[in-house]
């Protein structure tokens, strides 16, 4: 069946066409501010009060106008671009990441331009060189494989900002969450409702986040004096479909199973899933304003949330 689009009106096509003879100074004069201040907002460069951004916000949204990236860019030397290394493009939390990021950078006239690691250094390595040759003004690391040695000499000559890491160098910034703190939690959970025999699902062995949740682990284990068996980890490699297989077990009934991250998908699991809080939304978005305050030449100063325990009903308390 063939459907026709709606006619645009008259009025419609003339708010788009006058949307493109929107300047810099129009915008200026409407938020009553200089065309300065205007395009450094713009640039994330300026230093000004709430209520003369929002002015500036407001006659943007009220003109239509639309940052013209190629302008700025010659005239502040940037490509208003910013790189992404992620790792996996369809894995839940790596998606949730890169939304957030993109959410946050394209109302300032940010492009994000996202390549995939897959865990390999070498393809890391590909990928920085890759973003590197679109002239990037800087660069998000997801995690992956890239030494910290490796960052930091890309960090000499442009911003970085990598998630999952205790690093801190010129040019570089690392938004570390607490994965000890977190494994720790959801084992801790497990303890405090009488389980004894508590499985340790991991993810890739070489990753730093499956290093320090087991740490948590067997942080949680040692505290409450239970004997640490090594028959009940497995590798399973950040995948759903890697953890809990179906064997006749139920949930909660036969076994409690506690996840990481609280994706949205836990609230609707059957049953909903127990699990520890680490926005990846939250991360990308937090990723996006360390970066811009080192592009405006500030010290980044940034704390990330610490991770915290989400009850659902997955879990059960065993009888004493």
């Amino acid at each position: 069946m063939k459907t026709q689009s709606p006619k645009r009106s008259a009025k419609d096509i003339a708010k788009t066409q006058s949307a493109a003879t929107v300047t810099l100074e129009m915008v200026a004069k409407e938020a009553g501010v200089s065309p300065a201040t205007v395009s450094r907002i713009l640039n994330g460069t300026a230093v000004v009060s709430a209520i003369r951004k929002e002015a500036v916000d407001a006659a943007i949204a009220k003109l239509g106008f639309v940052p013209n990236p190629v302008a700025r860019g010659l005239a502040g030397g940037r490509t208003f671009s910013i790189g992404v290394v992620t790792q996996a493009l369809d894995s839940p939390f790596y998606g949730s990441a890169l939304r957030g990021i993109e959410e946050k950078l394209l109302p300032l006239g940010y492009s994000p331009l996202f390549v995939s690691g897959q865990w390999d250094a070498e393809v890391e390595t590909r990928c920085m060189d890759v973003l590197r040759s679109r002239r990037v003004d800087g660069i998000i690391v997801l995690t992956g494989r890239l030494t910290d040695k490796a960052l930091k000499a890309y960090a000499k000559t442009l911003p970085i900002v990598v998630t999952g890491r205790k690093l801190s160098a010129p040019g570089l910034a690392g938004l570390y969450c607490d994965n000890v703190e977190g494994a720790r939690l959801a084992t801790q959970h497990l303890i405090d409702l009488g389980h004894r025999q508590i499985a340790f699902i991991s993810g890739d062995p070489q990753h730093p986040d499956a290093i320090d949740r087991f740490q948590g682990y067997r942080n949680a284990l040692e505290a409450a004096r239970i004997r640490f068996d090594p028959a009940l980890v497995a590798e399973g490699g950040f995948y759903e479909a890697m953890g809990l297989s179906r064997h006749s077990l139920r949930v909660p009934e036969d076994v409690s199973l506690i996840g990481y991250d609280d994706l949205s998908s836990s609230l609707y699991s059957n049953p909903p899933l127990s699990s520890i809080h680490q926005s990846a939304y939250e991360l990308g978005q937090q990723a996006v304003e360390v970066l811009l305050q080192m592009l405006a030449g500030q010290k980044p100063a940034f704390e990330v949330p610490a991770p915290r325990l989400v009850s659902r009903e997955s879990c059960r308390r065993l009888a004493l």
